[in-house]
């Protein structure tokens, strides 16, 4: 199990390639229900909150590494995913490729039930959660098996998942 400053060193550590699948509709993580209920109030956000992970990304991708993340969601869009839509250029300012795959249109069966990052295509940290949304860690594999798996899962979500600039012009985010 990597907590803290031992799940952040993964993103220092990686090599070349670090890839996020996001399967869930929404996250109650602690660190973004503040932010979250900003948004749904309408007012401003500073994104303080975000600028660690702001942070990190720029000095991988600065580095020449990638951080990619693809996010698997319903539609019509739950009011996570609108806010997930607004936080993401920030995460594509720091260095982030960002894509959307609505859920409709990827079998369940070419897709895991859970989150997970794959570092440099070798190493697969599935993202761990409290039944009540909170983050709590991550558990690593290098089981050449599942890492096997999660390559294929990447493959397929990334070559059908659309690319946030188009994304967000797409009849699926006016649905």
């Amino acid at each position: 199990m990597l907590r803290g400053e031992a799940f952040d060193d993964l993103f220092r550590t990686f090599t070349q390639d670090a890839f996020h699948l996001e399967v869930q509709d929404s996250y109650h993580t602690s660190e973004e229900s503040g932010p979250f209920h900003l948004f749904l109030t309408g007012q401003q956000d500073d994104f303080a909150w975000h600028r660690p992970w702001l942070d990190l990304v720029r000095v991988a991708t600065g580095a020449g590494r990638s951080i990619r993340r693809a996010r698997v969601v319903t539609v019509p869009h739950g009011d996570y995913t609108r806010w997930g839509l607004t936080v993401a250029p920030h995460n594509i300012s720091a260095g982030e490729d960002i894509r959307w795959l609505p859920r409709h249109l990827i079998d369940p069966a070419e897709l895991t039930t859970d989150d997970y990052w794959l570092f440099d295509d070798k190493r697969v940290v599935f993202t761990l959660f409290e039944p009540d949304g909170q983050f709590v860690g991550g558990a690593a594999t290098t089981d050449p098996t599942i890492v096997a798996r999660c390559r294929e899962v990447r493959d397929g979500v990334w070559r059908t998942a659309i690319p946030q600039d188009k994304y967000v012009d797409s009849e699926y985010v006016s649905a």
